[in-house]
């Protein structure tokens, strides 16, 4: 008789758990990740819009006015297909405005998270909402 070699059906069934437990510890991890890296997208964004209003308000001596894609002269990043975030410019004084991105449900995203960029003449704030809590 021949010696026959495999795997017994528990051997599998044991690999087969071990691999579901390291995969229920590692994908809660990777999907922060992904929110996080989604995150520092919309604040590289909001630097961009935040710099256009800066300008568009040394232009006019003010930023009232300064509070549409349009008047700032750049494209809005929200419009583009498959966007994460859509944005808003608020002017909240004649020198100070905020900026926010908020989550879009694209890609498993909860709508409403936010990453917000408030700009004053005291200086800027960065602020989130669950998903981006951590952004500082």
């Amino acid at each position: 008789m021949k010696n026959k070699s495999g795997f017994t059906l528990l051997e599998i069934i044991i690999v087969i758990i071990i691999v579901g437990v390291l995969a229920s510890l590692a994908l809660p991890r990777f999907f922060s990740t992904v929110e996080y890296s989604r995150s520092t997208e919309a604040l590289n964004a909001l630097g961009v819009i935040r710099k256009s209003v800066v300008r568009c308000g040394m232009v006019n001596d003010n930023v009232v006015g300064c509070d549409n894609f349009a008047a700032i002269d750049i494209d809005n990043p929200g419009a583009e297909p498959g966007a994460h975030f859509s944005y808003q410019i608020a002017v909240t004084g004649a020198n100070a405005f905020t900026v926010t991105a908020t989550r879009n449900t694209v890609n498993g995203g909860t709508s409403g998270d936010l990453v917000e960029l408030s700009v004053s003449g005291a200086g800027q704030t960065r602020s989130g909402t669950t998903a981006f809590a951590s952004i500082k």
